[in-house]
């Protein structure tokens, strides 16, 4: 005994199908902006880059000669942000940790802006911390009273991820954004 497979309606059967028009015409979610509006984003994030390249340097590359017995390097993850916590100030810790956060964000704000091939976390975080590897390697050999540290590294790197989270990743998109044809949809 066959048994036989109730059939749908035709008009369950058939897929929606858009007027001609419609597939035609790019959903505004997917408009690039103009090429004008999307150059002075890209020109101003280039300039806050400069800008914050600079006050990265006087941050970090500045010598600190009384600071020269109090310095140590440390290539412990982990070992300078416990010795913060438990020794320093609740002030003196915030103003360490936080700073060091801080000074990773405009990484995770700027460079899907400027790079938009590295818009992407991982990219912004291996170029963030590549970054601050360099800075941290340079300040441990060359600038008095400075070391390096690792979870200043660490730090600056989740400073980023903070910042491509916060605005990073929107901004990207926005002044980087994708526009597919009628055949990718």
């Amino acid at each position: 005994m066959a048994r036989t497979v109730p059939r749908l309606p035709e008009v369950l059967r058939r897929p929606r199908r858009r007027p001609a028009d419609e597939k035609a015409r790019p959903r505004a979610a997917r408009r690039a902006l103009p090429l004008p509006v999307r150059a002075l984003a890209v020109l101003v994030a280039f300039a806050c880059m400069v800008a914050f390249a600079v006050v990265l340097a006087r941050i970090t590359l500045q010598p600190s000669p009384a600071s020269v017995p109090l310095t140590h390097s440390n290539l412990h993850p982990g070992r300078s942000l416990r010795e913060c916590l438990e020794q320093a100030s609740a002030r003196e810790a915030i103003r360490q940790v936080g700073g060091n956060l801080v000074l990773g964000m405009p990484f995770g704000v700027l460079v899907p802006v400027l790079a938009p091939r590295a818009r992407g976390v991982l990219q912004v975080l291996a170029l963030t911390a590549l970054v601050m590897l360099m800075v941290e390697l340079v300040q441990g050999a060359l600038v008095t009273g400075r070391a390096f540290d690792i979870d200043d590294v660490f730090l600056n790197t989740a400073g980023a991820l903070l910042g491509w989270l916060l605005l990073g990743r929107r901004l990207g998109r926005g002044v980087h954004r994708r526009v597919r044809g009628p055949s990718a949809e």
